[in-house]
């Protein structure tokens, strides 16, 4: 998750299988999906790893609850590590660019529950 309010130039170019729905569906669930937005609730107990899976569109992300984790991108090699960071009080808004192929490991003690909004007409040209 960044805090970037900049949106990639490049069009999406990965394949609808990596969608979290599709590749990662024991971890994103949907709440709500029309044309302006998808709210997925997301949970990562610890120790899980999240399979190799892409999020499309811009969002914002409300912290149920907060643990340590490590993404990886699709070659392995690590994006983020939270470990060592303070860490987000539930109840916290984040805000995401879209994300390419990653995989996510819960490396806390606690699991990781978010909700998530994509904004979908914010990216109408990818």
């Amino acid at each position: 998750m960044s805090d970037s309010g900049k949106a990639p130039s490049a069009p999406w170019s990965w394949p609808d299988e990596l969608d979290a729905l599709v590749a990662a569906p024991k971890h994103h669930r949907v709440l709500l999906e029309n044309a302006q937005v998808r709210v997925l609730d997301t949970r990562i107990a610890p120790g899980e790893i999240v399979p190799l899976h892409t999020h499309r569109w811009p969002a914002t992300y409300h912290v149920i609850s907060w643990g340590d984790f490590v993404r990886r991108d699709a070659e392995g090699k690590v994006q983020v590590d939270t470990r060592g960071r303070p860490p987000v009080a539930a109840g916290a808004a984040l805000w995401s660019e879209p994300l390419g192929p990653h995989t996510l490991e819960n490396v806390g003690v606690t699991d990781i529950h978010v909700v998530s909004i994509e904004l979908k007409t914010a990216s109408a040209a990818r």
